[in-house]
């Protein structure tokens, strides 16, 4: 069966591929809050927030920020 394309209806990301590291994550949170008009200094506020714990930390704080459109995968 041929159909047409279905609009995507949300963003996921393994954690378990290469999307899933740390510096991946913070390159999608930094995409993601210009695409949503962060100010440099909310931005930068984020990667601080983002780099503050260990790896269970970026995930939670990306999570808590953009996981209303994105799909995170383990």
């Amino acid at each position: 069966m041929i159909r047409s394309k279905q609009p995507k209806s949300e963003i996921v990301i393994d954690l378990t591929g290469p999307d899933g590291n740390a510096f991946a994550l913070m390159g999608y949170a930094t995409r993601f809050a210009r695409d949503l008009d962060f100010s440099k200094e909310e931005i930068d506020e984020l990667m601080k927030k983002m780099q503050s714990g260990d790896y269970e930390n970026l995930v939670k704080v990306f999570d808590e920020e953009f996981g209303y459109f994105v799909v995170l995968e383990r």
